[in-house]
């Protein structure tokens, strides 16, 4: 299998995961706020997994080093299909959603 269509195939991948926490971290402010805190407190936990996961893996993707090995290139979106901006920015924005969630969900629930 050539280079560029396993590099393609891993970009994909990780692209289809981002979504998923992208996802469960943007909904997690929304079902706090509006009372859903199970369901909140599920997407937290669903989250907190991918932040132990990048937490072991020096907070890189494990499909970051399998990328590089199929292309030369390291601007910030090299192994994911994003624009580059959002590639740089994913940790501190996302980051920044989820603690948001956090703290809505602990003062939704200690209310």
């Amino acid at each position: 299998m050539r280079d560029t269509v396993r590099l393609h195939r891993i970009k994909l991948l990780h692209t289809v995961a981002w979504a998923f926490f992208a996802g469960c971290t943007i909904v997690l402010p929304i079902a706090a706020a509006t009372d859903h805190l199970r369901f909140a407190g599920l997407l937290a936990a669903i989250v907190f997994v991918e932040v132990l996961i990048l937490l072991v893996n020096g907070w890189h993707c494990p499909l970051t080093p399998l990328a590089a090995r199929y292309t030369t290139d390291r601007r910030a979106n090299f192994d994911i299909f994003l624009p580059e901006w959002l590639a740089r920015l994913n940790k501190r924005i996302f980051g920044a959603v989820y603690i948001a969630g956090l703290l809505i969900l602990l003062y939704k629930a200690w209310r």
